[in-house]
């Protein structure tokens, strides 16, 4: 089992990056979103509260230049499940999900991001909280070695997950040019702290000139009631 901060100050650009588990005393389902950003189109974002989710917003609105893959909404929420992605994806899987198809289906709908020669990876994540039991699922979609006409899809699927244990997936392995896209399946993290230790733990280990906003939440598995945090580098 990785340590996650461990894991973020060893890398200066993981990019986006999602956290799921549970945690420490096994009360919590949590996750975490990041974002990170090189550009000043990138870096001029703050996350806000919308609804039970939360979306991107342009700190200086005069200074957006391209609204294309950095305005979206990170997090939805459809009934007794909490979708997190990194793009317009969540908005695929909520509105096909609320049509009974399944995460993995509505994923089929998309691959990875067009911003050539990334081409960014698409992760996703999905929460399921219900009356005391908790499973979860993470996606990527990516480009089959940078090439923009095959695209991987894979799908970890999470049941009955252990306390203090969570899973991280990001999307690059570290800063280029262009960016090497994430490897292997979602790594093993201790999640060991409240929300607010969580919070810390995550922020405070991202490279500072890159972090951008995150946000944390710990969902009752019992109840469903749930708490959130979010930090902006712009305030």
């Amino acid at each position: 089992m990785l340590s996650l901060e461990t894991e973020l100050k060893g890398n200066s650009y993981p990019g986006r990056g999602i956290v799921i588990g549970k945690s420490k005393d096994g009360k919590y389902a949590v996750t975490a979103y990041f974002i990170m950003g090189r550009s000043e189109n990138s870096r001029n974002r703050i996350f806000v509260e919308d609804g039970e989710g939360i979306r991107t917003q342009a700190f200086d609105p005069s200074k957006l230049s391209d609204p294309s893959l950095i305005i979206y909404a990170p997090v939805r929420v459809l009934g007794n499940k909490t979708i997190v992605t990194n793009g317009d994806q969540t908005d695929t899987i909520y509105e096909l999900m609320d049509k009974q198809q399944t995460f993995e289906q509505s994923l089929r709908t998309r691959e990875f991001e067009p911003d050539a020669p990334n081409y960014t990876p698409r992760i996703s994540g999905i929460m399921h909280v219900e009356q005391g039991s908790y499973n979860y699922a993470m996606s990527i979609l990516k480009s089959s070695h940078g090439n923009p006409k095959s695209c991987n899809r894979y799908t970890f699927a999470y049941e009955n997950p252990a306390a203090g244990e969570g899973h991280f997936i990001h999307t690059y392995m570290g800063d280029g040019n262009p960016l090497p896209s994430f490897e292997g399946e979602p790594k093993l993290v201790e999640l060991d702290g409240n929300i607010d230790e969580i919070a810390g733990k995550i922020w405070d280990s991202l490279n500072e000139e890159n972090k951008v906003s995150l946000f944390v939440r710990y969902i009752e598995i019992e109840t469903g009631k749930y708490e959130t945090r979010i930090i902006n580098k712009n305030q």
